[in-house]
């Protein structure tokens, strides 16, 4: 399988403070890797020495085999960027935007790039409006159409779910899948449930440096699977947690508080039937059942915790 990204040894400093410490990895053709980290842990600086905005101080960084040192323009001619803030013109209209963009990128057949990159985000229909009266949704899907106007073989996108409400949020993680089918993407995020949506594998990083790399399915396996549910009585019977355990799918339960029992189970919806069935069934007075996370998360927390660069 043909390796798009190769980073071996990549650091950055800004003074004192350690912004990337030694990465490392490697990304193939088609895959769809997850870029972890709690805000500030040094995520868009790694963005920016892979995209070529920035020159790490020491290290290499590999695009198709060539590094970026080397062939700085060529490189960049492989990657489509959506940075975290998506810098737009909001005085343009969207026709206007990804023509400049096509005419930077020194496009042959521009009318031929708009079309497409305005089909594959799902804004034809918007191309002849202002930027800056789009909502924030279309307005990332408008950065994504810059992103993949030269139609480039790797996509990173830093952030690109951050401030949208949860319709706009389902649209781009959409798109992004529909992308990943044909390009090696780089998702950057804070947000591991957005990262779990549509990646194969994630890298997480923390205070600059790589703590986990791993396929996901082999991060549950590591976590113990499984989600937890919390479930708070008003009354505590006796035989509460001896009930909750026997509950087809329960890993786990104990109690957590007065009337408070959290319980890590596989499933979700179904798992969450099952546990309001049994305290119905034992006329238990129910104040609230909810899933307060997965036991993946938690981990992501633990690897994390302290995080602050």
């Amino acid at each position: 399988m043909d390796v798009m990204i190769e980073l071996s040894g990549v650091s950055k400093n800004y003074g004192q403070l350690k912004a990337a410490e030694n990465i490392s990895f490697s990304l193939h053709k088609g895959e769809i890797l997850g870029f972890l980290g709690p805000n500030g842990a040094g995520k868009t600086t790694v963005m920016k020495i892979i995209t070529g905005f920035m020159p790490p101080d020491s290290g290499n960084v590999k695009i198709k085999g060539v590094g970026i040192s080397k062939d700085p323009v060529g490189t960049r001619k492989s990657i489509g960027y959506l940075p975290e803030n998506n810098p737009l013109y909001t005085d343009m209209t969207v026709e206007e935007y990804l023509r400049f963009i096509a005419s930077m990128r020194g496009l042959g057949d521009p009318d031929k790039a708009i079309s497409s990159a305005l089909s594959k985000c799902g804004i034809s229909n918007v191309s002849h409006r202002i930027i800056g009266h789009l909502s924030k949704g279309y307005r990332q899907r408008v950065g994504l159409a810059q992103a993949i106007i030269h139609d480039p073989e790797i996509l990173i996108l830093d952030e690109p779910v951050n401030g949208l409400d949860p319709k706009q949020i389902a649209e781009i993680r959409t798109l992004i899948r529909d992308l990943g089918k044909e390009k090696t993407v780089i998702l950057c995020s804070h947000i591991l449930s957005e990262v779990e949506a549509v990646a194969d594998r994630v890298v997480i990083i923390n205070e600059g440096r790589i703590v986990a790399d791993d396929r996901i399915e082999n991060l549950r396996e590591r976590s113990k699977g499984g989600n937890i549910f919390v479930l708070e009585l008003l009354e505590i019977p006796v035989d509460a947690i001896e009930k909750i355990k026997e509950i087809q799918c329960v890993i786990k339960a104990e109690p957590s508080g007065a009337g408070i029992f959290r319980i890590v189970a596989a499933g979700e919806k179904e798992t969450s039937n099952l546990i309001f069935e049994t305290a119905v069934r034992n006329n238990w007075k129910l104040a609230q059942l909810y899933m307060e996370g997965s036991s993946l998360e938690n981990m992501f927390l633990d690897l994390t915790e302290g995080g602050k660069k």
